[in-house]
Parts: structure tokens; C-alpha cells; sequence
């Protein structure tokens, strides 16, 4: 069965905004791909989501990442926010892209899950290469909006002007 990639809605910043959103998903596709070429306004980037506006401990993910030389990973539990991924970058500078497969999305008896690929052409002090993670949100609601939003060590900071969202759905043929 083919598949066909159908964009849904694309943003592109015209000036630094802190979070970006998608609402009124359609429930017509099987699965959604959210394409991301961002840029922070801090060095650091820690990117996150939040499906149907929901706060609640209701995200885990787990992701592993190289550069090359060495790997980390690391681990999240019942997180208020899913994990899109650990971009670095020289502050105020399109260095990242981001591809995440949000599967089964519209489905109302299973949790979501995803996966992010991540690979960051910086080489700062923070290098990182690539970025694998798979995320879970603990809900049966179908999801009709997500919020994307860059934070680190609990402060919010900016996308820059130019960073673009793309959202897609996956339609079978």
C-alpha cells in the first residue's frame, strides 16, 4: 500500500517567537511527519511538544545521540513535555533539522508515540552530531494541535526569525 506525504501547514518565522502551533489537525491521515529547520535564540536547545495543550505528566521519551567520537542517551518519566530533542547551535543561527513520524495520531483506543531524528551541523562547544529519540504520550485523545517550544534549564527562549515548521499527513493510497 503506498503512501503519499500531503503538507497540512507550514510556518515560517518572519521574527523571533517563542513556541509555534498547529491546531485543527484533520483525523483523515494516518500517521503525521512535523519537519523542523530551527534555530534558538540561546546556544543551547532543548525542544519540546505538547499535544492538545496538555500539561499533565503525561510524556516519557528516551533518546540516544553521537558526534562522532562519543554517545550519549538519556531518559524522561512522566514529563509535563515530549522530547523533540537536544539541538545546539551558535546562538541566532539555522543549524538544526528535525524530522519527527508522530504515528497512529488520530487513533482514540492507543497511546502516541513518536520519532525524531535530529542532526545538527554546529561545532561548538556542544557538538552534536545526530539524535535519535521515540517519545510516548500517555492519552487515547486523537491529536488535533501541538505546540513547539525551545526551553532550557526550565527558561523559555525563542526560535529565530526564519525557522520553519512543516506538518504533513500521511494518507494511504
Amino acid at each position: 500500500m503506498a503512501a503519499t506525504y500531503e503538507p497540512i501547514a507550514t510556518t515560517t518565522l518572519g521574527s523571533a517567537q517563542a513556541s509555534v502551533s498547529f491546531t485543527g489537525i484533520s483525523g483523515s491521515f494516518t500517521d503525521l511527519v512535523l519537519i523542523i529547520s530551527a534555530g534558538s535564540a540561546n546556544t543551547i536547545g532543548f525542544n519540546y511538544v505538547r499535544f492538545n495543550s496538555d500539561s499533565g505528566t503525561n510524556y516519557s521519551a528516551t533518546s540516544l545521540s553521537g558526534d562522532g567520537s562519543s554517545a550519549t542517551s538519556q531518559r524522561s518519566s512522566n514529563s509535563n513535555k515530549g522530547w523533540l530533542g537536544y539541538w545546539t547551535g551558535i546562538e541566532n543561527t539555522i543549524k538544526t533539522m528535525s524530522i519527527t513520524h508522530i504515528q497512529n495520531y488520530s487513533n482514540s483506543t492507543t497511546y502516541k508515540s513518536w520519532i525524531t531524528r535530529n542532526n545538527n551541523a554546529n561545532g561548538s562547544t556542544y557538538s552534536l552530531g545526530t539524535e535519535a529519540a521515540v517519545g510516548l504520550w500517555r492519552s487515547t485523545s486523537a491529536i488535533t494541535s501541538m505546540t513547539i517550544y525551545n526551553q532550557t534549564s526550565g527558561t523559555d527562549y525563542n526560535f529565530i526569525a526564519g525557522s520553519t515548521f512543516t506538518l504533513y499527513g500521511i494518507a494511504s493510497a
